[in-house]
């Protein structure tokens, strides 16, 4: 018997795109998309190439929470509540915004707003299975990882657990994709093409999330990032230059990396630096990494579709992890 699935927040690009691999998964049931602006068109309508052929519902917790799992898609701060209404129904689900991706409520109220639900916090677990997935595979409530964050935390995971990271600037690059259907005047194709912009300067919420992943992972550092926004529809390519201790001048980074992630079925090591055309519409992280002989810094590449990877298929590989189904079910 198939799990039964809903996908809250479905008119969005991400909720759109879990949609539609859920809905031909085969281990679940997509029972009800919901919409608030969208009430009562098709999410094949307004989205055809996914060819949902579901009609986007108002959110009615009494007949909609009846469930498995759901993913909720909703902005940050507005997902918080809904995500608390379906734990107190028994409700596994998987967040796609980042109201429980800090595990500090002061930390979020700095670069956010109060949190709603604080008292979920403790429940969340992170939801980068290449790092959590034990945890992830017992968690009632995941928090998906932004798109930078995911791309950023591999490309560093094995040098900061190597004990290796002193600092760090990462230059990030994405398609507009990222900002989200509601695009504003900054994201239209006007500005857009033709051109690349720096945003977010000098404070983008991501900022905290890849540094508490970092310090989990033993580097305590205060990180530079900086996103650009790039005339592509979907794509991201985060570049990482890292000081690194005294101990790497003799570390072999290839056999670091390779011992880090060769069990790991969507990450790719690549010799050369990755573009984004290398993985588009997948689930898969391809990463490069290089010794600047120079300056003595560590260069690392990390290329993902920042609608895949960086948001839906790395939702649907935590619904796989948390239900004990194949992890690459629906995604590959």
């Amino acid at each position: 018997m198939p799990l039964s699935v809903s996908v809250f927040g479905a008119a969005g690009y991400t909720g759109a795109l879990t949609a539609r691999l859920l809905f031909r998964h085969p281990s679940f049931e997509l029972r009800t998309v919901t919409a608030r602006a969208d009430v009562g068109r098709r999410l094949e309508d307004l989205y055809p190439h996914h060819r949902v052929p579901l009609e986007l519902e108002r959110l009615d917790l009494d007949r909609h929470a009846e469930l498995d799992a759901a993913v909720v898609a909703y902005p940050h701060g507005a997902a918080a509540e809904l995500v608390g209404e379906l734990r107190a129904r028994g409700v596994r689900v998987v967040d796609l915004s980042a109201d429980f991706r800090l595990r500090d409520a002061g930390v979020y109220e700095q670069w956010y707003r109060p949190h709603p639900e604080p008292e979920l916090l403790a429940e969340a677990v992170y939801g980068l299975p290449e790092r959590y997935r034990g945890q992830i595979r017992d968690a009632d409530l995941v928090a998906n990882p932004g798109c930078y964050p995911t791309a950023a935390v591999l490309a560093l995971a094995p040098l900061a657990r190597a004990g290796l990271v002193q600092d760090v600037v990462i230059d990030a690059k994405s398609g507009v994709s990222g900002a989200g259907r509601a695009a504003s005047a900054k994201t239209h194709f006007v500005t857009v093409d033709e051109n690349v912009n720096a945003y977010g300067v000098p404070r983008h919420r991501h900022t905290p999330e890849i540094e508490q992943e970092l310090a989990a992972l033993g580097a305590e550092v205060r990180i530079t990032f900086t996103p650009h926004l790039l005339p592509l529809d979907q794509g991201e390519l985060v570049s990482c230059y890292v000081t690194v201790g005294d101990g790497a001048g003799a570390a072999d980074l290839d056999l670091l990396y390779r011992d880090s992630y060769h069990a790991e079925p969507f990450i790719e090591l690549a010799d050369a630096p990755p573009g984004v055309r290398d993985v588009r519409e997948t689930n898969i992280c391809r990463i490069s990494v290089h010794r600047d002989q120079r300056t003595g810094r560590v260069i690392v590449f990390a290329a993902i579709d920042n609608l895949w990877k960086g948001a839906a298929s790395q939702a649907v590989q935590n619904l796989n992890v948390m239900f004990g189904l194949p992890e690459g079910e629906g995604i590959s």
